[in-house]
Protein backbone atom coordinates (compact mmCIF):
# COMPACT_ATOMS: atom_id res chain seq x y z
CA UNK A 1 0.00 0.00 0.00
CA UNK A 2 2.87 2.37 0.78
CA UNK A 3 4.32 1.64 -2.64
CA UNK A 4 1.00 2.40 -4.32
CA UNK A 5 0.73 5.72 -2.45
CA UNK A 6 4.29 6.59 -3.48
CA UNK A 7 3.47 5.98 -7.14
CA UNK A 8 0.03 7.60 -6.96
CA UNK A 9 0.21 10.27 -4.22
CA UNK A 10 -3.09 11.80 -5.37
CA UNK A 11 -4.81 8.86 -3.63
CA UNK A 12 -3.84 10.49 -0.33
CA UNK A 13 -5.96 13.53 -1.17
CA UNK A 14 -9.18 13.39 0.93
CA UNK A 15 -10.87 15.56 -1.71
CA UNK A 16 -10.96 12.54 -4.02
CA UNK A 17 -12.87 10.54 -1.40
CA UNK A 18 -15.29 13.43 -0.81
CA UNK A 19 -16.08 13.76 -4.55
CA UNK A 20 -16.55 9.99 -4.94
CA UNK A 21 -18.82 9.75 -1.88
CA UNK A 22 -20.91 12.79 -2.91
CA UNK A 23 -21.37 11.44 -6.44
CA UNK A 24 -22.17 7.90 -5.26
CA UNK A 25 -24.67 9.18 -2.68
CA UNK A 26 -26.42 11.25 -5.35
CA UNK A 27 -26.67 8.18 -7.59
CA UNK A 28 -28.07 5.96 -4.82
CA UNK A 29 -30.10 8.45 -2.75
CA UNK A 30 -30.59 11.70 -4.70
CA UNK A 31 -32.18 14.71 -3.01
CA UNK A 32 -35.53 15.35 -4.66
CA UNK A 33 -38.55 17.57 -4.02
CA UNK A 34 -38.48 19.30 -0.62
CA UNK A 35 -35.25 17.47 0.26
CA UNK A 36 -33.53 19.08 -2.72
CA UNK A 37 -34.75 22.53 -1.68
CA UNK A 38 -33.37 21.99 1.82
CA UNK A 39 -30.07 20.63 0.45
CA UNK A 40 -29.76 23.66 -1.86
CA UNK A 41 -30.27 26.02 1.09
CA UNK A 42 -27.62 24.17 3.11
CA UNK A 43 -25.28 24.31 0.12
CA UNK A 44 -25.73 28.07 -0.31
CA UNK A 45 -25.13 28.72 3.39
CA UNK A 46 -22.03 26.53 3.25
CA UNK A 47 -20.71 28.38 0.18
CA UNK A 48 -21.20 31.72 1.99
CA UNK A 49 -19.24 30.48 5.02
CA UNK A 50 -16.52 28.98 2.80
CA UNK A 51 -15.85 32.26 0.99
CA UNK A 52 -16.02 34.15 4.28
CA UNK A 53 -13.23 31.92 5.61
CA UNK A 54 -11.28 32.29 2.34
CA UNK A 55 -11.41 36.05 2.77
CA UNK A 56 -10.03 35.69 6.29
CA UNK A 57 -7.11 33.43 5.41
CA UNK A 58 -5.73 35.00 2.18
CA UNK A 59 -3.51 37.79 3.46
CA UNK A 60 -4.04 41.25 2.01
CA UNK A 61 -0.27 41.60 1.70
CA UNK A 62 -0.18 38.52 -0.59
CA UNK A 63 -2.83 40.05 -2.83
CA UNK A 64 -0.90 43.34 -3.02
CA UNK A 65 2.36 41.51 -3.75
CA UNK A 66 0.72 39.52 -6.51
CA UNK A 67 -0.78 42.60 -8.18
CA UNK A 68 2.63 44.31 -8.08
CA UNK A 69 4.29 41.41 -9.97
CA UNK A 70 2.34 42.13 -13.15
CA UNK A 71 5.05 40.79 -15.49
CA UNK A 72 4.21 37.29 -14.24
CA UNK A 73 0.57 37.59 -13.20
CA UNK A 74 -0.59 39.56 -16.23
CA UNK A 75 0.30 36.76 -18.70
CA UNK A 76 -0.94 34.15 -16.21
CA UNK A 77 -4.33 35.87 -16.01
CA UNK A 78 -4.52 36.03 -19.81
CA UNK A 79 -3.65 32.36 -20.07
CA UNK A 80 -6.13 31.18 -17.43
CA UNK A 81 -9.07 33.35 -18.51
CA UNK A 82 -8.17 33.78 -22.19
CA UNK A 83 -6.37 30.78 -23.69
CA UNK A 84 -8.07 28.25 -21.42
CA UNK A 85 -11.52 29.75 -22.10
CA UNK A 86 -10.91 29.40 -25.86
CA UNK A 87 -9.64 25.86 -25.34
CA UNK A 88 -12.81 25.05 -23.43
CA UNK A 89 -14.89 26.55 -26.25
CA UNK A 90 -13.10 24.37 -28.79
CA UNK A 91 -13.61 21.19 -26.78
CA UNK A 92 -17.21 22.17 -26.12
CA UNK A 93 -17.71 22.30 -29.88
CA UNK A 94 -16.10 18.86 -30.28
CA UNK A 95 -18.14 17.41 -27.41
CA UNK A 96 -21.36 18.78 -28.88
CA UNK A 97 -21.28 16.19 -31.65
CA UNK A 98 -21.05 13.17 -29.34
CA UNK A 99 -22.35 14.20 -25.90
CA UNK A 100 -25.51 15.86 -24.48
CA UNK A 101 -25.54 19.66 -24.96
CA UNK A 102 -25.26 20.45 -21.23
CA UNK A 103 -22.15 18.26 -20.91
CA UNK A 104 -20.64 19.96 -23.96
CA UNK A 105 -21.41 23.30 -22.30
CA UNK A 106 -19.53 22.00 -19.28
CA UNK A 107 -16.26 22.18 -21.24
CA UNK A 108 -16.86 25.88 -21.82
CA UNK A 109 -17.63 26.34 -18.13
CA UNK A 110 -14.46 24.41 -17.24
CA UNK A 111 -12.31 26.64 -19.44
CA UNK A 112 -13.58 29.80 -17.73
CA UNK A 113 -12.75 28.71 -14.17
CA UNK A 114 -9.72 29.87 -12.14
CA UNK A 115 -6.83 27.68 -10.98
CA UNK A 116 -6.92 25.48 -7.92
CA UNK A 117 -4.83 26.87 -5.05
CA UNK A 118 -3.97 23.81 -2.99
CA UNK A 119 -2.87 21.29 -5.63
CA UNK A 120 -1.14 23.91 -7.81
CA UNK A 121 0.93 24.91 -4.80
CA UNK A 122 1.57 21.32 -3.67
CA UNK A 123 2.77 20.10 -7.06
CA UNK A 124 4.90 23.21 -7.62
CA UNK A 125 6.61 22.36 -4.34
CA UNK A 126 6.99 18.69 -5.35
CA UNK A 127 8.55 19.77 -8.66
CA UNK A 128 10.94 22.14 -6.81
CA UNK A 129 9.41 25.22 -8.39
CA UNK A 130 8.79 28.71 -6.98
CA UNK A 131 6.30 27.89 -4.22
CA UNK A 132 5.82 31.48 -3.03
CA UNK A 133 4.91 32.56 -6.56
CA UNK A 134 2.52 29.61 -6.90
CA UNK A 135 0.72 30.43 -3.65
CA UNK A 136 0.22 34.10 -4.48
CA UNK A 137 -0.57 33.43 -8.15
CA UNK A 138 -3.22 30.79 -7.53
CA UNK A 139 -4.79 32.86 -4.74
CA UNK A 140 -4.93 35.97 -6.91
CA UNK A 141 -6.46 34.07 -9.83
CA UNK A 142 -9.11 32.57 -7.53
CA UNK A 143 -10.03 36.02 -6.23
CA UNK A 144 -10.34 37.31 -9.79
CA UNK A 145 -12.27 34.20 -10.81
CA UNK A 146 -15.09 34.96 -8.37
CA UNK A 147 -15.88 38.08 -10.40
CA UNK A 148 -14.57 37.06 -13.85
CA UNK A 149 -15.63 33.45 -14.46
CA UNK A 150 -19.42 33.96 -14.63
CA UNK A 151 -19.48 36.89 -17.10
CA UNK A 152 -16.66 35.29 -19.12
CA UNK A 153 -18.67 32.08 -19.33
CA UNK A 154 -21.73 34.02 -20.49
CA UNK A 155 -19.62 35.78 -23.14
CA UNK A 156 -17.84 32.68 -24.44
CA UNK A 157 -20.78 30.29 -24.06
CA UNK A 158 -23.17 32.52 -26.01
CA UNK A 159 -26.86 31.66 -26.14
CA UNK A 160 -26.29 28.18 -24.71
CA UNK A 161 -24.77 29.47 -21.50
CA UNK A 162 -26.55 30.10 -18.24
CA UNK A 163 -28.55 33.28 -17.95
CA UNK A 164 -25.99 35.48 -16.19
CA UNK A 165 -28.37 38.38 -15.72
CA UNK A 166 -28.87 40.77 -12.83
CA UNK A 167 -30.40 38.05 -10.64
CA UNK A 168 -27.44 35.69 -11.13
CA UNK A 169 -24.95 38.52 -10.62
CA UNK A 170 -26.78 39.44 -7.42
CA UNK A 171 -26.55 35.86 -6.13
CA UNK A 172 -22.83 35.74 -6.97
CA UNK A 173 -22.28 39.00 -5.11
CA UNK A 174 -24.27 37.91 -2.04
CA UNK A 175 -22.90 34.37 -1.78
CA UNK A 176 -19.33 34.75 -3.09
CA UNK A 177 -18.09 38.35 -3.25
CA UNK A 178 -19.72 39.82 -0.12
CA UNK A 179 -18.51 37.12 2.31
CA UNK A 180 -14.99 37.30 0.86
CA UNK A 181 -14.95 41.09 1.32
CA UNK A 182 -16.21 40.72 4.91
CA UNK A 183 -13.49 38.13 5.55
CA UNK A 184 -10.83 40.52 4.26
CA UNK A 185 -12.18 43.29 6.50
CA UNK A 186 -12.07 41.17 9.70
CA UNK A 187 -8.97 39.18 8.72
CA UNK A 188 -6.64 40.62 11.37
CA UNK A 189 -8.91 39.34 14.15
CA UNK A 190 -9.27 35.75 12.90
CA UNK A 191 -6.28 34.80 10.72
CA UNK A 192 -4.12 33.49 13.57
CA UNK A 193 -6.99 31.27 14.74
CA UNK A 194 -7.45 29.92 11.20
CA UNK A 195 -3.75 29.17 10.88
CA UNK A 196 -3.85 27.30 14.19
CA UNK A 197 -6.85 25.25 12.97
CA UNK A 198 -5.75 24.78 9.35
CA UNK A 199 -6.97 21.18 9.13
CA UNK A 200 -10.48 22.16 10.27
CA UNK A 201 -10.64 24.88 7.60
CA UNK A 202 -9.52 22.34 4.98
CA UNK A 203 -12.40 20.04 5.92
CA UNK A 204 -14.80 22.97 5.62
CA UNK A 205 -13.62 23.34 2.00
CA UNK A 206 -14.14 19.66 1.27
CA UNK A 207 -17.52 19.45 2.98
CA UNK A 208 -18.99 22.46 1.17
CA UNK A 209 -17.72 21.23 -2.19
CA UNK A 210 -19.11 17.76 -1.45
CA UNK A 211 -22.56 19.18 -0.65
CA UNK A 212 -22.54 21.30 -3.85
CA UNK A 213 -21.57 18.26 -5.94
CA UNK A 214 -24.25 16.12 -4.23
CA UNK A 215 -26.97 18.69 -4.96
CA UNK A 216 -25.84 19.09 -8.57
CA UNK A 217 -25.68 15.36 -9.29
CA UNK A 218 -28.99 14.72 -7.50
CA UNK A 219 -30.70 16.91 -10.08
CA UNK A 220 -28.85 15.18 -12.92
CA UNK A 221 -29.83 11.72 -11.63
CA UNK A 222 -33.46 12.80 -11.41
CA UNK A 223 -33.24 13.92 -15.04
CA UNK A 224 -31.97 10.50 -16.12
CA UNK A 225 -28.18 10.75 -15.96
CA UNK A 226 -27.77 6.97 -15.82
CA UNK A 227 -29.91 6.32 -18.90
CA UNK A 228 -28.64 9.27 -20.95
CA UNK A 229 -24.98 8.19 -20.70
CA UNK A 230 -23.90 5.02 -22.47
CA UNK A 231 -20.45 3.45 -21.96
CA UNK A 232 -19.44 5.02 -25.26
CA UNK A 233 -20.47 8.45 -23.98
CA UNK A 234 -18.38 8.00 -20.83
CA UNK A 235 -15.40 6.91 -22.92
CA UNK A 236 -15.77 9.96 -25.18
CA UNK A 237 -16.00 12.26 -22.16
CA UNK A 238 -12.84 10.78 -20.61
CA UNK A 239 -10.90 11.04 -23.89
CA UNK A 240 -11.93 14.68 -24.40
CA UNK A 241 -11.07 15.64 -20.81
CA UNK A 242 -7.64 13.99 -21.04
CA UNK A 243 -6.96 15.66 -24.38
CA UNK A 244 -7.92 19.08 -23.00
CA UNK A 245 -5.71 18.60 -19.94
CA UNK A 246 -2.78 17.46 -22.10
CA UNK A 247 -3.07 20.50 -24.35
CA UNK A 248 -3.42 22.79 -21.32
CA UNK A 249 -0.23 21.41 -19.75
CA UNK A 250 1.70 21.71 -23.01
CA UNK A 251 0.47 25.23 -23.67
CA UNK A 252 1.23 26.41 -20.13
CA UNK A 253 4.76 24.97 -20.22
CA UNK A 254 5.37 26.42 -23.68
CA UNK A 255 4.06 29.86 -22.69
CA UNK A 256 6.37 29.94 -19.68
CA UNK A 257 9.28 29.15 -22.00
CA UNK A 258 8.31 31.88 -24.49
CA UNK A 259 8.18 34.37 -21.60
CA UNK A 260 11.74 33.42 -20.66
CA UNK A 261 10.76 32.55 -17.10
CA UNK A 262 13.34 30.96 -14.78
CA UNK A 263 12.73 27.24 -14.29
CA UNK A 264 11.13 27.65 -10.84
CA UNK A 265 8.74 30.34 -12.10
CA UNK A 266 7.98 28.31 -15.21
CA UNK A 267 6.97 25.34 -13.07
CA UNK A 268 4.66 27.58 -11.02
CA UNK A 269 3.12 28.88 -14.28
CA UNK A 270 2.64 25.31 -15.53
CA UNK A 271 0.49 24.17 -12.61
CA UNK A 272 -1.29 27.48 -11.94
CA UNK A 273 -2.13 27.86 -15.63
CA UNK A 274 -3.36 24.37 -16.47
CA UNK A 275 -5.21 23.24 -13.33
CA UNK A 276 -8.85 24.13 -12.65
CA UNK A 277 -10.62 24.70 -9.34
CA UNK A 278 -13.53 22.52 -8.28
CA UNK A 279 -13.63 24.67 -5.12
CA UNK A 280 -14.87 27.59 -7.22
CA UNK A 281 -16.51 25.61 -10.02
CA UNK A 282 -18.92 23.52 -7.93
CA UNK A 283 -20.28 26.47 -5.87
CA UNK A 284 -20.50 28.68 -8.96
CA UNK A 285 -22.41 26.00 -10.87
CA UNK A 286 -24.80 25.69 -7.92
CA UNK A 287 -25.55 29.41 -8.24
CA UNK A 288 -25.72 29.67 -12.04
CA UNK A 289 -27.63 26.50 -12.91
CA UNK A 290 -30.75 24.77 -11.58
CA UNK A 291 -29.99 21.40 -9.95
CA UNK A 292 -31.47 19.56 -12.93
CA UNK A 293 -28.73 21.02 -15.16
CA UNK A 294 -25.77 21.58 -12.83
CA UNK A 295 -24.81 17.90 -12.56
CA UNK A 296 -24.37 17.59 -16.32
CA UNK A 297 -22.43 20.85 -16.58
CA UNK A 298 -19.88 19.99 -13.87
CA UNK A 299 -19.23 16.44 -15.15
CA UNK A 300 -16.21 17.54 -17.26
CA UNK A 301 -14.89 19.59 -14.30
CA UNK A 302 -14.98 16.64 -11.89
CA UNK A 303 -13.18 14.36 -14.36
CA UNK A 304 -10.66 17.10 -15.18
CA UNK A 305 -9.99 17.62 -11.47
CA UNK A 306 -9.32 13.91 -10.98
CA UNK A 307 -7.16 13.71 -14.11
CA UNK A 308 -5.05 16.72 -13.14
CA UNK A 309 -4.27 15.09 -9.80
CA UNK A 310 -3.40 11.77 -11.47
CA UNK A 311 -1.06 13.34 -14.06
CA UNK A 312 0.42 16.14 -11.95
CA UNK A 313 2.15 13.84 -9.46
CA UNK A 314 4.38 11.90 -11.89
CA UNK A 315 4.94 15.09 -13.92
CA UNK A 316 6.07 17.01 -10.82
CA UNK A 317 8.40 14.18 -9.78
CA UNK A 318 9.92 14.07 -13.27
CA UNK A 319 10.50 17.84 -13.23
CA UNK A 320 12.17 17.57 -9.81
CA UNK A 321 14.37 14.70 -11.04
CA UNK A 322 15.50 16.71 -14.10
CA UNK A 323 16.08 19.94 -12.17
Amino acid sequence: MRRVLQIFPFLRDPMIAVLVIATALALVLPAAGEARSAATTVSNVGIFVLFLVNGMRIRRSEIARGIANWRYFGPLMLFVFGAMALLGLGFGWLAGSVLPPLVALGFVFLGCLPSTVQSATSYTSLAEGNVALAVVGAALINIAGVAVSAPLFALVGGVGAADVGLEAIGRIFLILVLPFAIGQAVQDRFIDHLIAHKSTAAWLDRSVIGIAVFVAFSGAVEQGLATMFSPTDWAALVVLVLAMLGLALGAAWGTGGLMGLPRGDRIAFLFAGSQKSVAVGAPLAAILFPPASAGFVIAPLLLYHLAQLVLAAPLAMRLAKNA
